[in-house]
């Protein structure tokens, strides 16, 4: 589980009683969706034919866009997270990541668990004694495409959501 307990009204829309906006939550979104396709490859090396991962962050920017419903995001992420299922190591944290990414137009809070996921993909595809390096540099680059106006926010979500993160923002 990689939500809090209590939800931080960071990442709660202000229509439902939080302080989050639209545009940045669609940042989030985008954002998300840019980690997972970072590690998509991992994924579609051992399943090239099953496209729900790939889906589901194309129907995160979509949303992001205007183009579809919160619904049809949120269900293509399910898909993706589907798609994982019967994998495990790099492929099937891939996927997660790309579920993550789907769901964000739900929960933004999902954000974070796009990122972490990749991060594991990027560990656990690592060969032996270089995931700690590799999950840190995949760490550097997802903050490197964090747009500005929600950098803050984000990165003080990954320091507060660390321990619950699995620590892959530690480095």
């Amino acid at each position: 589980m990689i939500l809090p307990k209590v939800r931080d009204p960071r990442f709660v829309t202000i229509r439902r009683g939080g302080t989050l906006t639209d545009p940045d939550h669609h940042l989030l979104a985008l954002w998300a969706a840019s980690c997972a396709e970072h590690v998509l490859g991992l994924f579609e090396s051992v399943r090239p034919e099953d496209p729900r991962p790939r889906q589901a962050i194309e129907h995160a920017r979509a949303w992001a866009r205007g183009e579809i419903t919160m619904t049809q995001a949120r269900t293509a992420g399910g898909h993706a997270m589907g798609a994982a299922r019967d994998l495990r190591g790099a492929a099937r944290h891939a996927a997660y990541a790309a579920g993550q990414a789907g769901v964000v137009a739900h929960v933004a809070a999902h954000e974070l668990g796009a990122a972490a996921y990749a991060i594991k993909a990027v560990r656990a595809a690592a060969p032996d004694g270089e995931g700690e390096a590799a999950g840190r540099l995949e760490c550097q680059w997802q903050r490197d495409q964090l747009p500005e106006g929600i950098r803050e926010l984000v990165l003080d979500d990954q320091r507060l959501r660390n321990d619950i993160c699995w620590s892959v923002f530690d480095f």
